[in-house]
């Protein structure tokens, strides 16, 4: 498996003494000078990219597996595959000179322990934006609500509502009164096939003008029991995992949500990365089967494989990226929770499964 990798990496520069990249093979998402090889308490570290050609090899300090990589507006949030020092992001501003035309970059590198203690004012990722485009089905009889909107009636794909961008169709919502959904439960299949073209966009939402309660009351249900019910509600959200549902509660909350998250999307979608580190961002995300890094992967083995007994060695000899560490900890958890069991101590001691 073909894993990204945090590297640090020591150079002669007295200022910026530390190269921190991140890598998938021979490729670079991220390349940057840091002045230190992690941020301290209540602090943020400066960057700058790293556009140095070193002639000599620099001494690599640390090479770490990066469980999750993902962007939120400017931020690029990072968690690393060990168990202290793991999740810090990286903060890319745009800053215009004061003198002259143009723009800077700054870049700010911090951690989840020094946002704690500075204690910014609270400001949100996607901060919304009323001026959105809002297309509505023609089918919609008595349709929400979008003010201060640009709203355009027309027959959508998908879906009752959706947000149009320059480059098309962003988001999709599909709207269910209580009667309309209690009706699909003798359609559920036809209900199914609904949320999987939900599904074929970025973001998705089926929007219910009523409290999940509602769904667990006898009176409401007549035909169906609240135990049916539950279970319909359950399948949904287990198969279809890629489209949020959402009981709003009443029409107007259900129409406000849909604004809001309508608004989230466009300001999410304008505030975005560098282009390069966004689009390697995306294309070096986790893939759908993705797991959670080389711990999660040896673990698997120990408990799926169909092996009894094994050293450490042995799974170094299988995982020859695994730091020393990741090993320790994966064999500490399993014995923990009684999983596994060893026969002497040290490197030569053997492990069996219990």
């Amino acid at each position: 498996m073909n894993y990204l990798w945090w590297i640090l990496e020591s150079t002669d520069n007295n200022k910026f003494p530390y190269r921190l990249s991140i890598k998938k093979e021979n490729k670079t998402l991220l390349c940057l000078r840091v002045q230190s090889r992690w941020p301290g308490a209540g602090s943020q570290i400066f960057c700058l990219r790293d556009l140095e050609d070193y002639s000599n090899p620099l001494e690599e300090i640390e090479r770490v597996p990066v469980v999750s990589l993902n962007r939120y507006g400017k931020r690029l949030s990072v968690v690393l595959d060990r168990p202290t020092n793991k999740r810090c992001e990286f903060l890319f501003l745009k800053k215009k000179y004061k003198t002259k035309q143009g723009e800077y970059e700054q870049i700010f590198w911090r951690t989840q322990q020094g946002l704690k203690e500075r204690k910014p004012r609270v400001k949100l990722t996607a901060r919304g934006d009323a001026r959105i485009h809002v297309l509505i089905d023609i089918n919609e009889k008595y349709p929400w609500k979008f003010q201060e909107c640009v709203v355009e009636r027309k027959a959508l794909p998908a879906g009752d509502y959706a947000l149009l961008r320059d480059d098309g169709i962003a988001a999709v919502v599909e709207r269910k009164t209580f009667e309309n959904l209690r009706s699909n439960f003798n359609d559920i299949a036809i209900l199914h096939q609904k949320l999987g073209e939900l599904e074929a966009y970025a973001h998705s939402a089926l929007v219910v003008e009523a409290n999940y309660s509602d769904f667990l009351n006898p009176k409401k249900l007549t035909v169906y029991t609240p135990t049916y019910a539950a279970k319909v509600l359950a399948e949904l959200s287990a198969l279809h995992p890629g489209t949020k549902i959402v009981f709003a509660g009443n029409r107007k909350l259900a129409n406000e949500w849909t604004l809001r998250f309508f608004q989230a999307i466009e300001s999410h979608e304008r505030d975005a990365l560098p282009e390069k580190v966004a689009e390697i961002a995306e294309e070096y995300g986790p893939p759908p089967d993705f797991k959670g890094g080389i711990y999660y992967d040896i673990r698997e083995y120990i408990l799926d494989e169909s092996i009894s007994e094994f050293t450490s060695a042995e799974l170094k000899d299988r995982f020859p990226d695994a730091p020393d560490s990741t090993i320790k900890r994966v064999l500490r958890d399993l014995k923990k929770e009684g999983l596994i069991t060893s026969m002497g101590r040290g490197k030569k001691s053997r492990w069996t499964k219990v």
